[in-house]
């Protein structure tokens, strides 16, 4: 019996290195993605040649709409941060910080999860480069994971224990593009950036942009994001 796993991929790139960890692990891979109100839609189109190229066995994209509670740079008429230190994107969480979203994301994949019976979960989340995010951190994931075991059928009834797997979230930007090389992932696939252009180019500016910059820099691999 083969594994199954449900990705989240938002197309950018640690989403994407992880479905390429799920796949080298020898799991079937059932990818889900969002459609949210975010102004950066044009990551679906990333997330959809992600998928292709690393065979997922289905992809799947849910519409839901979190501009009706707005507070997100992302999902309401809020202007994106850009071009900021270091220090000062790690010194509170940023207003790209969309409220409840991985809660809100993990419980779409928790259904999905339950109906494929499939036994894990994987997840992007990354509390090193992470621009200060609190669904980001590992206290998180685990919460979610006892949660989880404690609101499925299959885990109330023994019969799954599920797994919440976020293999990046103690890898640095530069550690995750090296994971990512090795096997094969095709970054030129992916985006990052807050505030892309209809055509998917980069703003390059963004806290997400500069963290994929440092991130490639550091590799010493060459980033092939085209920028506008």
């Amino acid at each position: 019996m083969f594994k199954k796993a449900v990705v989240l991929l938002s197309g950018g790139l640690d989403s994407t290195t992880v479905l390429a960890l799920a796949r080298d692990e020898g799991y079937d891979t059932y990818a889900m993605s969002f459609r949210y109100g975010q102004r950066h839609t044009v990551e679906l189109q990333f997330a959809e040649k992600a998928a292709k190229a690393l065979g997922v066995k289905q992809h799947v994209i849910v519409d839901i709409d979190l501009r009706i509670f707005g507070g997100s740079a992302l999902t309401a008429d809020i202007e994106v941060p850009k071009d900021r230190a270091d220090a000062e994107m790690g010194d509170s969480i940023p207003i790209t910080y969309v409220p409840a979203r991985n809660t809100i994301f993990l419980s779409y994949a928790l259904a999905y999860a339950e109906v494929l019976v499939a036994d894990t979960i994987f997840i992007g989340a990354n509390a090193i480069d992470y621009s200060g995010y609190p669904d980001c951190r590992p206290e998180y994931i685990d919460a979610y994971q006892r949660m989880a075991n404690l609101a499925t059928q299959a885990g109330v009834e023994g019969k799954t224990k599920l797994k919440i797997r976020a293999p990046l979230i103690n890898k640095t930007k530069a550690e995750i593009i090296r994971i990512g090389t090795a096997l094969g992932v095709d970054y030129s696939l992916t985006l990052s950036c807050y505030d892309p252009d209809a055509e998917g180019n980069a703003c390059g500016g963004c806290d997400s942009c500069l963290l994929r910059k440092k991130g490639f820099r550091e590799a010493g691999i060459p980033d092939p994001t085209r920028y506008h």
